[in-house]
């Protein structure tokens, strides 16, 4: 990336394939790699968002530290929109995807993203969940075919991309870091590096 790795700073790995996460990461200047956790992400019976975004992100950043045979800090992070104390995840079809936003529209949605770090020298691990409400406008049928159409946004919670032609479903977005919102919140995570000795700036 764009900075070069001090002696002192442990490998970083984004347990993620996401281009968008690493494209996040990407902003804060450090080397980094990228693994596949390739984990079961389905929520368990009776599991709320805030408890399968926290138990993810820590699963996505295990599973891609039990197959490494160094010491290195590991990123987890999951995401999840919540409406009428429903869970929605990616909806994975285009079809899904024409029903999500038909949903949401002209209702406020909470988005849960869930962040992990972990430490595999020492085992530790840190966790954060931020949420950030979203208020949809009013959308019609065509409106969102129209965007799903362009956009194809069936890898996202929720069914849109806010970094690109999704900002326009919005009336507002609410939260401390917009970040959050497109799949990694750099804020905490830059709380999080700070506590492990690695320092963004400086």
């Amino acid at each position: 990336m764009s900075s070069e790795q001090t002696p002192r700073m442990p490998p970083l790995i984004l347990a993620s394939t996401s281009r968008y996460r690493a494209e996040l990461l990407a902003r804060l200047g450090l080397p980094f790699s990228t693994a596949a956790p390739d984990i079961d992400e389905a929520a368990l019976p009776g599991e709320s968002a805030r408890d399968l975004v926290t138990r993810l992100s820590l699963a996505k950043a295990q599973a891609v530290a039990d197959r490494l045979s160094r010491a290195a800090l590991v990123i987890g992070s999951d995401q999840v929109a919540v409406i009428d104390t429903d869970i929605l995840g990616k909806p994975g079809t285009e079809a899904k995807a024409r029903a999500q936003l038909t949903r949401l529209s002209g209702r406020e949605v909470c988005f849960l993203t869930g962040l992990c770090l972990l430490n595999t020298a020492t085992g530790a691990h840190q966790e954060r969940v931020v949420e950030t409400p979203v208020r949809f406008r009013v959308l019609s049928e065509t409106a969102i075919a129209d965007y799903v159409h362009r956009e194809q946004p069936l890898d996202c919670a929720g069914a849109f991309r806010s970094e690109g032609l999704g900002i326009a479903l919005f009336e507002g977005i609410g939260g401390f870091d917009p970040n959050a919102l497109i799949g990694l919140p750099l804020i905490e995570l830059c709380s999080l590096l700070a506590d492990q000795g690695v320092a963004v700036l400086g």
